[in-house]
């Protein structure tokens, strides 16, 4: 029995976005990141998926801390947040991801204890390991209807290529 009888709603297109919170190349694509939530709202399931690189030392705790703030349903904002401070997390690190998190209400004790007691430190590494595998090697990187798509050099033109790319997809009605 097929999922896609016309009753049924289509499914939203899957976007993975590649990010790491301390790279400015991840900040500059935040206009990006929110057109592309205007535009298309819940027929486009926007997933951050965590890339943390070596060369920038916090970005793995900004990882980790992001993913208490979904637990804590603020994850997009916290994630902006951070970005919007990448400069100031390279000088300040942990100290400034509970700071953003008490000015966005959130429970900076519960994001100390989660930072020290490593309960997302499995996902975070889950995404760095499915993004090794599949060929990121920089961010941002996307990932949609099976195509990849690295920002990481150059974000010309790609929020217009992931609009191509979402748009043929839902008129095949995914």
């Amino acid at each position: 029995m097929s999922d896609s009888s016309p009753d049924s709603p289509a499914r939203p297109v899957v976007l993975d976005v590649w990010c790491e919170l301390q790279c400015p190349d991840c900040h500059s694509a935040l206009d990006d990141v929110r057109a592309l939530r205007a535009r298309y709202g819940d027929r486009i399931d926007l997933r951050l998926r965590h890339f943390p690189l070596e060369k920038h030392r916090h970005a793995y705790a900004a990882a980790q801390a992001a993913e208490e703030a979904f637990e804590q349903g603020q994850g997009w904002p916290y994630v902006e947040a951070v970005l919007a401070r990448t400069e100031e997390l390279a000088s300040k690190g942990e100290p400034l991801l509970l700071e953003i998190a008490r000015e966005l209400g959130l429970d900076a004790e519960e994001f100390d204890t989660a930072l020290i007691d490593g309960r997302h430190l499995l996902i975070v590494d889950a995404d760095q390991a499915e993004g090794k595998a599949i060929g990121v090697t920089g961010t941002p990187t996307y990932i949609i209807d099976g195509e990849r798509l690295d920002g990481g050099k150059s974000q010309d033109g790609l929020r217009q290529r992931i609009e191509e790319i979402a748009d043929r997809v839902l008129a095949a009605g995914v």
